[in-house]
């Protein structure tokens, strides 16, 4: 039997366990921003891959697992998992006391050079910015990293911004957007105070 990422008598305040069913897709996750183990299944190779990375850079703790229709494709796996990971992100937040808020990273991977930029606004937008030369990664569809990304940050309540400045592989290109997006993550949940960093007092 699984044990939550956080211990029965010692949760800490930002976790948060979700779970999804639909027809198409039923995922579970157990999202801890304080760090946990990471241990990922969702029967895209290379997804699960990209998702290891994001929560290890970001310094979540987080148990995930998704079984979709995948011998329809990957897309309702990779989009219904970005909206259940934005979901838990969002509660395991609460009312943003504290929090950094705003932050922005740049990951190289070889030829490839990525930013991100985020607000943990809760005004949701993403603007992508990430052309892909190579159509597919394995299994994974390279298409598939805008609607995760765009998933992700309508249900966390994320005002994103993603660039690929340059790069011609788009395994580089995806690690990239996903690493970035970790570590920009991991800045912005940071506690430096004990007010909502507003003017207006409230996110």
């Amino acid at each position: 039997m699984d044990v939550p990422v956080h211990q029965a008598g010692e949760a800490p305040e930002r976790a948060y366990f979700i779970e999804r069913k639909t027809k198409e897709t039923r995922i579970t996750a157990d999202l801890c921003l304080d760090g946990g183990e990471v241990q990922i299944s969702t029967g895209i190779g290379f997804f699960d891959h990209m998702l290891t990375a994001l929560a290890f850079y970001a310094g979540f703790g987080l148990r995930l697992e998704a079984d979709g229709d995948l011998e329809v494709d990957g897309h309702h796996t990779v989009e219904d998992v970005g909206i259940v990971l934005g979901q838990a992100f969002r509660q395991a937040l609460g009312d943003k006391k504290g929090i950094r808020r705003f932050a922005s990273s740049y990951v190289p991977m070889d030829e490839a050079l990525c930013r991100t930029v985020l607000d943990c606004s809760n005004r949701p937008f993403l603007v992508f910015d990430a052309p892909m030369r190579q159509e597919r990664i394995g299994s994974y569809d390279s298409c598939l990293t805008v609607e995760f990304m765009r998933a992700f940050a309508v249900n966390a309540g994320l005002t994103l911004h993603q660039h690929c400045l340059y790069g011609d592989n788009a395994h580089h290109i995806t690690e990239a957007l996903f690493k970035s997006l970790g570590l920009a993550l991991k800045d912005a949940v940071r506690i430096q105070g004990q007010s909502v960093v507003s003017t207006k007092g409230v996110l």
